[in-house]
């Protein structure tokens, strides 16, 4: 039980760390490169899809399927939302017609 907890706080840590590594990565993007960065973001998101895939299918009780799930779920929103989005950035930048 303790080295679950030791694991559960180095991962919590981690996360915390990575937030604000993100946030000031991010800040520091100059607006014309917001179309390449959505990109990127939308190819992790993919990956963060496949492995969200391979914790809901594993056998990890109740509990492991619903929050594998949930990640599924918020995974595949976030790619779908972050292609329509870049998609639209991207029509903007076309000349002629920029409407959808």
């Amino acid at each position: 039980m303790i080295q679950m907890a030791e694991g559960l706080y180095g991962g919590v840590l981690v996360f915390v760390l990575a937030m604000f590594v993100g946030f000031e990565i991010i800040t520091k993007v100059p607006p014309t490169l917001y179309t390449p960065l959505m990109s990127g973001t939308n190819a992790i998101s993919g990956i963060v899809l496949i492995g969200a895939l391979v914790v809901a299918g594993t056998d990890s009780g109740t509990i492991g399927a619903v929050v594998g799930f949930g990640a599924v779920v918020l995974a595949t929103v976030n790619v779908a939302g972050g292609f329509l989005v870049t998609d639209r950035m991207l029509r903007m930048f076309k000349k002629g017609r920029n409407q959808p």
